[in-house]
């Protein structure tokens, strides 16, 4: 798998809650964290690198999202910037 892939899946997952029902609060750290990962799709290595951390952050702040599904969804984006964070960048 590609870097790619997962940062593509990442922005999925969050791109995923547009539509439900959320908390406010919740609503905006993963639309924040959503705009960011939108910019690491095309971004180069190193800002990947350093952005991801970023997401990370903002996933940090959201507990609960009142939505089941959007709770999966941000689960699963959280594992995915925990792997890319945790990922040796390519050569």
């Amino acid at each position: 798998m590609s870097r790619r892939e997962p940062i593509t899946e990442l922005h999925s997952h969050l791109e995923a809650t547009e539509e439900l029902p959320l908390r406010e609060e919740a609503n905006r750290w993963i639309g924040e964290a959503q705009a960011v990962a939108a910019d690491l799709v095309d971004a180069p290595d190193d800002v990947v690198a350093r952005r991801i951390e970023h997401v990370r952050e903002l996933l940090s702040h959201v507990e609960e999202t009142g939505h089941p599904a959007a709770d999966e969804h941000v689960a699963e984006a959280r594992a995915l910037a925990d792997r890319l964070s945790n990922a040796d960048p390519p050569e």
